[in-house]
């Protein structure tokens, strides 16, 4: 859900803000760019275990940190001409995208839709994941320097806009993390005691405990969870998805009884009750991510030809995984019993119950636990540590620039964990586990969407700003196809987040009015903190002396890699963005 490097060392062109003077580039080379690292390292982590792309991603990531040289606003077509050689095909792109796209903790609350969950996945893909994969497309070949949503943003928008960009994307982190790990608490509850993953205090302690070990443990630094990371990508993700497919298709070849027996009307979505179409913000927050492949512009071999063909490959395999992993569950477990937090071990406990093989149905649930478990340990530090470099632009207050030893963000870290325990224990005073679950699924999204919506509007103003700026790959249909594929896209956002202040009638709820209230004050107090910082931040928030693994506060042209280091050399030289140490450290099988 990539690793860029962006120094700007540009007079009066500071890293977020403005100021002038003969060495101000000097001294604030590093662009807010470094604030959106955080979701570069967390995709890289979970493709880490696609052996060939990360190796090909990480020896073009150290030549692009070897050879780029800043040049202010210079155009980003000459920035790509020094990166090195153009390693990544169609192939390798589609498989970045549909790792860092394809999870299955979403999947339970589209079930709920039965057989008409395969046209509502087909209309996320149109509205939203197809839209996304050419705009990205085409925002990732034109400003590759720049690289990630901050950076798009900034590009059509300026400063302010491309700083709510990347916090929106941090601060979706706090409700995300209490739904995953909601998740995980069902799953694992399936291997000891299946009546756990309704009971809330469970839930909650499960969450609150898990977090706060993940916490501490990550004060060790990143080089233990993406070792975990690797093989847990596919021990906990795309065997348990192959598998589950495979065991519907038994299920059905075997003449067992399906919860959803199929006639042609019933793939025709239920168009009759808004209430039931609320769930289609699920069906958004499973293709989120797609970004991804911009990250990678600067590797792909022949744009033009690659990209259409990767995001088509992508698309294809993203969407009918998604169609036959949610259609095994609906198959399997009863409607009125289908649970939005444990629908993954609900259906592998059922399908194994049948064939008599009850053990096998826990030894499945574990493997998800393992692969939930990589995958927030991974997202625990990458977050605080994007958000640490926010500091060279003065935007953190002294008492969160606490670094330890290790390099580890751990006031930014003790924050996080304090306000995502504060989103957990929504499951102590909601109806449900089950409403719990929802309301955090869709506050996530809405929160996400914000984002995606200023991504395709950068898109269609870019065109008007900066035509001349060369795009290796382009949106078909000149500004009028952009304006047709981001209008499409836009309208998608728009639609679903105006969905998520509805609550669904498959879940018990809040009065709809306390629940759309609740939902809106939620959004403006997690959005409000940006703007309150532009106003209150002081010069003496900067920090004198930077943690110097954080920040690449060094001068971009590094010294030739090739060669030993000097004496004294090797301590000063940086260690690159924390996207680019998470690839090295994974490429390179580090303890």
């Amino acid at each position: 859900m990539r690793p860029t490097l962006r120094v700007d060392s540009q007079p009066g062109r500071c890293a977020g803000r403005s100021c002038s003077g003969p060495d101000c580039g000097a001294r604030r080379r590093v662009c807010m760019t470094s604030h959106n690292t955080f979701l570069p390292q967390m995709r890289a982590a979970r493709i880490a275990s696609l052996s060939n792309v990360v190796h090909a991603v990480h020896v073009a990531v150290r030549q692009h940190a070897s050879t780029h040289e800043a040049s202010g606003r210079a155009s980003p077509v000459a920035a790509v001409a020094t990166t090195g050689p153009r390693i990544i095909g169609a192939r390798q792109l589609a498989l970045i995208i549909l790792a860092a796209v394809l999870t299955l903790h979403s999947m339970p609350a589209v079930a709920k839709y039965g057989w008409a969950s395969a046209s509502y996945y087909l209309l996320g893909a149109l509205v939203f994941l197809v839209p996304l994969s050419m705009v990205v497309g085409e925002l990732g070949t034109g400003w590759p320097r720049a690289g990630g949503s901050y950076a798009w943003v900034r590009e059509g928008f300026g400063d302010r806009q491309g700083l709510f960009a990347i916090w929106v994307a941090w601060v979706t982190n706090l409700t995300w993390f209490p739904v995953v790990l909601s998740f995980l608490a069902a799953t694992v509850a399936f291997v000891i005691d299946p009546s756990l993953a309704e009971n809330r205090i469970y839930v909650v302690l499960m969450v609150i405990g898990v977090l706060w070990v993940l916490t501490f443990a990550n004060f060790l630094g990143t080089r233990w969870t993406l070792r975990l990371n690797n093989p847990a990508v596919v021990v906990g993700t795309l065997i348990p998805c192959a598998v589950l497919i495979a065991l519907a298709v038994y299920w059905l070849c075997s003449g067992r009884h399906s919860q959803i027996p199929f006639t042609a009307g019933k793939l025709v979505p239920d168009l009759s009750s808004i209430g039931a179409l609320v769930f289609f913000v699920g069906v958004i927050l499973g293709y989120t991510g797609v970004e991804a492949a911009g990250y990678y512009s600067r590797e792909v071999q022949e744009p033009k030809r690659d990209y259409p063909r990767a995001i088509a490959v992508a698309t294809v395999l993203i969407v009918g995984a998604s169609i036959l992993a949610t259609l095994a569950i609906a198959l399997v477990v009863p409607h009125s019993k289908l649970s939005l937090v444990a629908g993954i071990p609900q259906a592998f406990t059922e399908i194994f119950r049948q064939i008599g093989a009850v053990w096998a149905g826990k030894l499945m649930s574990a493997l998800v636990a393992i692969g939930t478990l990589a995958l927030v340990s991974t997202w625990v530090l990458a977050p605080s540590k994007g958000l640490y470099a926010t500091e060279r632009a003065a935007d953190l207050p002294p008492w969160l620039h606490r670094v330890n030893r290790r390099h580890v963000p751990v006031a930014l870290l003790l924050v996080q964990g304090v306000l995502s325990t504060v989103f957990a224990l929504l499951y102590l005073i909601a109806p449900s586990v089950n409403t719990s679950f929802w309301m955090l699924t869709a506050l996530t999204t809405q929160m996400l969407l914000l984002m995606y919506i200023l991504i395709f509007a950068a898109a269609i103003k870019l065109r008007y700003s900066q035509p001349d700026v060369e795009r290796s790959y382009k949106v078909p249909g000149g500004t009028a196809g952009m304006w047709l594929v981001a209008g499409i896209g836009i309208a998608g956002c728009l639609f679903s987040f105006a969905l998520g202040f509805i609550p669904p009638s498959e879940v018990k709820h809040w009065p709809t009015p306390i629940y759309a209230a609740v939902m809106a004050v939620a959004i403006v107090l997690m959005s409000l903190p940006p703007f309150i910082v532009e106003r209150i931040k002081k010069p003496s928030w900067m920090e004198p002396h930077p943690d110097p693994v954080l920040l690449d506060a060094t001068p971009a042209s590094t010294p030739d890699e090739s060669k030993p280091a000097a004496a004294g050399e090797a301590a000063s030289r940086p260690a690159g963005t924390p996207a680019e140490r998470a690839i090295d450290d994974a490429a390179a099988g580090q303890p």
